[in-house]
């Protein structure tokens, strides 16, 4: 919600209570307030600051804000509701939960442990839900055993499918001693085999580090060429004239100036620079000062960077959305990536053969290790399935495609066996049928209106029980759907629309569709700084620093409001950009310094 709605509800809320008591008002009053200070992370001495007051006053005379002691008792009474209703979502679903796991330092150096839950609901959505905001001492033994206490607080410590954490030497020991506290209270499947996952974040950020390498000296030209041309009337002038003189610039493409350390925003920076390349390259014709332009190699070796960019920053801008998506997409946006990897290893390019060769073997080392989980997520989305995997696993390398498929097929059936064996058998199905026989008259009829299609379920589930055909073994003689048809399509509701048919299948896919690839869920994933508190939290007591986290995630999803936008941080294009020349202009022809009426751009 933004401030100006969040004063609009809190102007409607106050003036529209003339029936209400006092004690009401006051009750609104607070939860008004605790609701900004917590959407916006705010400071609970907001409502004591100068402009809050004014604006409170200007409402209304009687209106007296309430006390940061006393919005911090609501918050605790939020969160304390707020966590039960958590805590019954996860005892009802059928199906697994799988965790991140992160750490946060203050500005104070003190180390927080944030667990988060990753599953699919009731309503078969995508859910993700920080359990734990903890200060922990920062030693594997801490770690693990408060770990283990989280789960249990939360009554999940035998529904758990997999751990997904950032790669160390110190985090491998965790993931170890974690992953046997579990399996000693049966906790796991197949002995913890799918437990671990790896964060992929940390390894695209280390392959686009090496990619950003060759290109350090053109980025910065390119960076402080923009910086020369948004940041000075006369540059926007001599730019805006260039522009028409080269002609054919499509005006209303952004500059863009990208965020240290962001990905995505480094790659709109070099695309949108790449759309004025022409302009950049003339400008020295028309500003004498402007001595920033990269050479015709460096245009190509940034043409070449920025097609070797793309499918990270699509894939920082998928792990970024407000709601994660499910694994299968992830699988073939990391298949991508591996693709491009592949395909710079014949580039005529030295530098860039030698860098694809040096990222190619860090992602092999990731990949080796996590594709089968991933993959099978991707077996289970109905448009892709075997076929469709062996085709992505023939593009890299044919010569492995059987031996990859193989191994994937292997370990989906052994899952599937461990998900299929806490079922009600098929056979019993027929036994019921065969009871049907010796059911009193009236019995039969009510038993012949339960449904349209009944008999003919009863009838499906017998033919498959007598060819021997498994849950997954129907699923995958299916044909696939077509992409053309259902690009779009949400997975996870068709194995809602589906579960009648596969019950055991159904819950297996909830549990690999929403196994998560980074170990964050905030717009921090992608961003190759630590994660670090504000100034907000750093002075606040941990068990209020828990609160507050917690409670923001779970009714506010993991908005941050810490950081910047990708790009400089204007929300014009630029366009609007260029047309500030002509008024500064009319400012300073006029003769009070405010008088727009022979223009409209203002």
């Amino acid at each position: 919600m933004s401030q100006e709605n969040m004063e609009s509800d809190c102007e409607v809320d106050l003036l529209d209570s003339d029936d209400e008591t006092m004690e009401q008002k006051e009750s609104r009053l607070v939860k008004t307030c605790a609701s900004m200070i917590l959407s916006s992370d705010y400071s609970f001495r907001h409502c004591e600051y100068d402009s809050m007051k004014n604006i409170m006053e200007w409402l209304s005379q009687d209106i007296v804000l309430p006390p940061p002691d006393v919005v911090e008792l609501y918050f605790e009474d939020l969160y304390t509701e707020e966590k039960l209703n958590i805590k019954q979502q996860l005892a009802t679903i059928p199906n697994r939960i799988s965790l991140t796991f992160d750490l946060w330092e203050s500005n104070t150096a003190e180390t927080y442990i944030c667990l988060t839950a990753h599953f699919v609901d009731a309503d078969w959505k995508l859910n993700s839900k920080v359990l734990n905001f903890c200060l922990v001492l920062p030693t594997v033994s801490e770690m693990c055993e408060r770990m283990v206490e989280f789960l249990n607080d939360w009554g999940i410590e035998e529904k758990i499918f997999s751990l997904t954490l950032e790669d160390s030497f110190k985090n491998k020991i965790l993931q170890e001693k974690f992953q046997n506290q579990l399996v000693l209270h049966n906790g796991l499947l197949c002995d913890g085999e799918f437990f671990h996952g790896h964060c992929f974040a940390r390894i695209l950020k280390l392959i686009v580090e090496e990619g950003l390498k060759l290109v350090r000296d053109v980025l910065c030209k390119i960076r402080d060429s923009i910086m020369f041309v948004r940041h000075s009337k006369s540059g926007r002038e001599k730019f805006k004239e260039c522009i028409a003189k080269v002609g054919g610039v499509d005006c209303s493409v952004r500059l863009h100036l990208d965020t240290p350390k962001r990905v995505n925003s480094t790659y709109s920076m070099l695309e949108s620079a790449l759309k004025y390349r022409r302009v950049f390259e003339s400008l020295h014709l028309y500003d004498d000062s402007y001595v920033l332009c990269p050479s015709v190699e460096e245009w190509k070796r940034v043409q070449k960077i920025c097609v070797f960019l793309l499918p990270f920053s699509e894939t920082a801008n998928m792990i970024n959305a407000t709601t994660h998506p499910t694994s299968n997409l992830y699988f073939l946006q990391v298949w991508k990536v591996q693709c491009l990897l592949v395909d710079c290893l014949g580039d005529q390019d030295e530098d860039i053969k030698r860098m694809a060769e040096r990222m190619l073997t860090k992602f092999e080392k990731y990949w080796d290790e996590y594709s089968v989980v991933l993959a099978m997520g991707a077996v289970l989305d109905p448009r892709i399935k075997l076929s469709t995997l062996a085709n992505c696993y023939s593009k890299l390398d044919a010569s492995t495609r059987e031996r990859k498929l193989q191994q994937v097929k292997s370990k989906l059936y052994m899952l599937f066996d461990k998900y299929s064996s806490k079922s009600t058998p098929s056979c019993v199905q027929r036994i019921i049928q065969d009871q049907s026989s010796s059911m009193p008259f009236q019995e039969k009829l009510n038993s012949l209106s339960d449904g349209l299609f009944d008999e003919l379920k009863v009838h499906h589930q017998q033919l498959v029980t007598e060819t021997g055909k498994s849950e997954l073994d129907v699923y995958l003689d299916e044909s696939n759907l077509d992409f053309r048809c259902d690009e779009d399509m949400d997975v996870l509701q068709w194995w809602k629309s589906n579960n009648n048919r596969f019950p055991d299948l159904s819950i297996l896919a909830c549990d690999l569709l929403s196994v998560p690839i980074t170990t964050v869920a905030s717009d921090f994933e992608f961003c190759m700084g630590s994660r670090v508190f504000n100034k907000y939290k750093d002075r606040m007591l941990p068990m209020n620093v828990e609160t507050r986290m917690c409670t923001r995630t779970w009714l506010h999803n993991f908005v941050n409001n810490d950081g910047e936008d990708d790009d400089d941080g204007d929300g014009d294009d630029f366009e609007e950009t260029m047309n500030e020349v002509y008024v500064d202009e009319e400012l300073d022809n006029s003769s009070n310094g405010y008088d727009f009426s022979d223009g409209d751009d203002d």
